[in-house]
């Protein structure tokens, strides 16, 4: 039996949860801040615009990046940027990028910008929240808002009490830090989050969404997540939810070889038409690509257009070195190098 779990996956699991509920995040970690927003309009996720602003690589330890357009009640409409931070140690350069990044995207787009930071690491005493120059009486610098996850590890009975979302992506999260050496332990935590996410009484959607993104975060050895699918595949007989395990890999290629055949049929039938090995290939190209479109949403969400467009595109040898290389990439940039 393995004593130490696979590396967790933060990355997808905390952009998904951001995605879905930027209100309940504001509400649970900024409550003050998020008090002042007019949330009868609804926020702009200005995830494009936020891509031209980008450093090139990023830095290790900082996961989830959102440029958000909002509205005040006072009337004006103001870009928030949200860092979430996960740090495995400290990062002492962490104020002075927030600072770059700050002013980058007040340069571009003229309009004020507050940076908001989650600090997610396993450090106590590490709360970076300014960077400042004072020379000559010259002052540069900023000071910034930030929420510690650490501070919620004393909560534990209030979190899971708490009808918003984040507070189990919180437990989550700390639960994934604290079982690092106890693969059993984490195990038994996640499929009580699992458990509690089913009671919640929430849509179909969110319970979907939050138990993907428990699944991503609280990776397990093969042979316990194989128990945990048992478990969850119990939910899924007594018809609680039709669930997709994105680390099924007997799942998806029953899947796969599902749509490959549906793609083989259509193509069989075409090429009576037009050629029936020209046919055939373009079937089995066809429900390659289908398929991997689910598999990225799936983990991902909502694909841009232009990943739309280079599945579509893609022979089937292609398509066939991209899906073998989803079942490790955290990301989709990951899938596409």
């Amino acid at each position: 039996m393995a004593t130490r779990t696979h590396p967790a996956h933060y990355d997808s699991p905390w952009k998904t949860a951001l995605t879905h509920g930027f209100r309940a995040f504001m509400a649970f970690y900024f409550p003050e801040l998020a008090a002042q927003i007019d949330w009868s309009k609804r926020p702009r996720f200005l995830d494009k615009e936020f891509a031209q602003v980008g450093f090139g690589d990023q830095p290790e330890g900082r996961l989830a990046d959102k440029l958000v357009a909002i509205y005040l009640h006072d009337g004006s409409e103001q870009w928030i940027l949200v860092h979430i931070e996960v740090q495995a140690q400290r990062d002492e350069s962490l104020a002075r990028r927030v600072l770059q990044y700050n002013y980058r995207i007040f340069e571009q787009f003229n309009r004020p910008v507050a940076s908001l930071v989650l600090l997610a690491d396993d450090s106590p005493s590490w709360r970076q929240d300014s960077f400042h120059n004072c020379v000559l009486g010259t002052v540069m610098g900023i000071t910034f808002a930030t929420a510690k996850l650490l501070d919620f590890a004393g909560r534990s009975e209030e979190l899971l009490n708490s009808r918003n979302p984040f507070a189990l992506v919180t437990v989550a999260h700390l639960r994934t830090q604290q079982t690092v050496q106890n693969p059993e332990e984490r195990l038994s935590a996640k499929w009580h989050l699992t458990e509690l996410l089913l009671q919640r009484g929430w849509g179909k959607k969110r319970i979907m969404i939050l138990f993907k993104v428990i699944n991503w975060m609280m990776t397990l050895p093969e042979p316990l997540q194989l128990r945990y699918r048992q478990a969850v595949r119990k939910f899924e007989r007594s018809g609680h939810m039709e669930w997709i395990d994105p680390y099924d890999q007997i799942r998806l290629e029953k899947l796969r070889q599902r749509v490959l055949n549906q793609g083989r049929k259509e193509g069989r039938e075409e090429g009576r038409e037009e050629g029936r090995e020209e046919g055939r290939e373009e079937g089995r190209e066809e429900g390659a690509a289908l398929l991997l479109e689910q598999q990225l949403t799936l983990r991902f969400g909502p694909l841009p257009q232009t990943v739309k467009k280079r599945l579509a595109e893609a022979d089937l040898e292609q398509l066939v070195a991209w899906s073998g290389a989803l079942l490790e990439a955290q990301s989709l940039r990951q899938v596409f190098k």
